[in-house]
């Protein structure tokens, strides 16, 4: 039985069973990370949109389904051994099972704050864990089987983001120790779903027409672009503000320069993209905005309002010229998530480092740090290198490793076969659609597969090259057929 009770003013004192001195949770704390914490989850199915409507409409309904299936496995997973090895005492580089499924997870005072009960803390930490594997399973949009990417969630959330959020969270971590600073999860979060992405487009290879017209497509729906980027948005004042732990004047900054990078960042961006096309793109304008929060996350409670501007414009800045990098090395990234989450991520913990604040981290009136390169502390960049570059060389690695352990057991090869990727991931794997459609655009190429469509891995029997194009009928008239678009 946890003993607990109520003082004078409402807070809720806990006493421990040791007879040890009681700990003391303000309620308004407490609140506002239950609020946090929904704040957070809302961002997830805000993933899933916002990659569903980049994609071609026969594979609108795959990004979506994997981000909701993605909480369920997470979650899981953390309620298993992710906390535990996350937060729980342990080496340097990952903790131990003390808190094997949640055991004596209760009203302690949490690894994260005293300010918040550890099962307060678990719960909140457990939507970075979910959000962090869906963005990563973006790479595989439009080219992989779904069942095998809910295995390898559970598997990547264990070996790459756990040891990383440790090290970058646990107090016994070493970029902690170390005095590398990130807040809401640059490393943790950004740099290991994007650069995870990254190394699934290398594995899963090139999609079908690849350098072809047959790729030049716009996004099927912008609208869920938008409504995408309104939930995360949205969501990301939880994300960086709840990260302050408490409700306090640093959380109210975290939100102020959440809000001030996005918008910098989605500006940024558009016009970037007008200067070519001449028009004003909403999906430019959001691209911008999400790789401006990526920028300011590790950053948000250590910068001041001028500082988020900065970050708000390099950071979409760069991230928009590295969509270009896809073309110069040749890997397939559909969703561009390296460029806004890897490259995003990086640009936001090395400029942490430039301009990080002793005097904003101590708005709570806790917390004590040196500063970064414009307060004097010249050896903050280097510490924020090192835990990027870490990240990225974690991540990377682990996560090719697991793709080609999972390629050679039977019934976890990733990649869908090619008849797949004809008739749409949506239809081969999961037998449902994002919305009925009538595909009456004249430049569309209608193929008729037949019905016993193979949709496993194995070498498709007809070459792309042996295609035939053949009128519709039937059904195929009403939209029945099957478009590759």
């Amino acid at each position: 039985m946890v003993n607990v009770s109520y003082d004078a003013s409402g807070d809720l004192i806990y006493y421990p069973d040791d007879g040890s001195d009681p700990s003391v949770y303000n309620l308004g704390d407490m609140a506002w990370i239950i609020a946090a914490t929904a704040l957070v989850w809302i961002m997830i199915p805000g993933v899933g949109l916002f990659y569903s409507g980049l994609l071609r409409r026969k594979n609108a309904l795959s990004m979506i389904f994997l981000s909701i299936a993605g909480v369920g496995v997470g979650s899981f997973q953390w309620f298993f051994w992710g906390y535990s090895l996350a937060f729980g005492p342990g080496s340097a580089f990952i903790g131990n099972l003390d808190y094997f499924c949640l055991k004596n997870v209760l009203a302690a005072p949490s690894v994260g704050s005293s300010r918040i009960p550890a099962l307060m803390f678990c719960i909140y930490q457990c939507m970075f864990c979910v959000i962090t594997g869906v963005l990563a399973i973006g790479g595989f949009a439009e080219r992989s089987k779904m069942g095998p990417v809910l295995v390898f969630i559970f598997v990547w959330l264990t070996i790459v983001y756990c040891p990383i959020a440790n090290w970058t969270w646990n107090s016994t971590g070493w970029t902690f120790k170390l005095g590398g600073l990130d807040f809401a999860g640059g490393t943790p979060v950004h740099i290991s779903s994007g650069t995870a992405a990254f190394a699934i487009s290398i594995y899963l290879g090139k999609r079908r027409g690849y350098g072809t017209e047959r790729l030049a497509y716009k996004p099927h729906n912008t609208a869920f672009v938008v409504l995408g980027t309104v939930l995360l948005w949205f969501g990301w004042f939880g994300f960086n503000g709840g990260s302050a732990l408490s409700a306090n004047l640093r959380a109210v900054q975290a939100c102020i320069v959440t809000n001030l990078a996005a918008s910098v960042g989605g500006i940024t961006w558009m016009l970037l993209d007008w200067r070519l096309e001449r028009k004003w793109s909403a999906v430019g304008f959001c691209s911008g905005a999400v790789s401006g929060l990526v920028g300011i996350t590790p950053a948000s409670g250590f910068v001041g309002s001028p500082a988020a501007v900065a970050i708000g414009f390099v950071t979409a800045f760069c991230c928009n010229f590295a969509t270009k990098l896809k073309f110069y090395l040749h890997v397939d990234d559909t969703l561009d998530i390296f460029a806004s989450h890897g490259v995003g991520g990086f640009v936001g913990c090395v400029m942490t480092g430039l301009f990080a604040q002793a005097s904003v981290a101590g708005f709570d009136g806790i917390t004590e740090i040196p500063g970064g390169w414009f307060d004097h502390n010249y050896i903050q960049l280097g510490y924020q290198l090192a835990d990027a570059t870490s990240g990225f060389a974690w991540s990377f690695a682990i996560t090719t490793l697991i793709l080609w352990v999972m390629h050679f057991i039977p019934g976890l090869n990733l990649r869908a076969s090619e008849e797949a990727e004809i008739v749409g991931i949506d239809d081969a794997y999961l037998g449902e659609y994002a919305y009925d459609y009538v595909g009456s655009d004249p430049e569309l190429r209608l193929h008729r597969i037949d019905s016993n469509t193979r949709t496993d891995s194995t070498p498709a029997s007809v070459g792309a090259g042996d295609e035939k194009t053949r009128p519709a009928e039937g059904n195929a008239i009403a939209g029945g057929a099957r478009v590759d678009v």
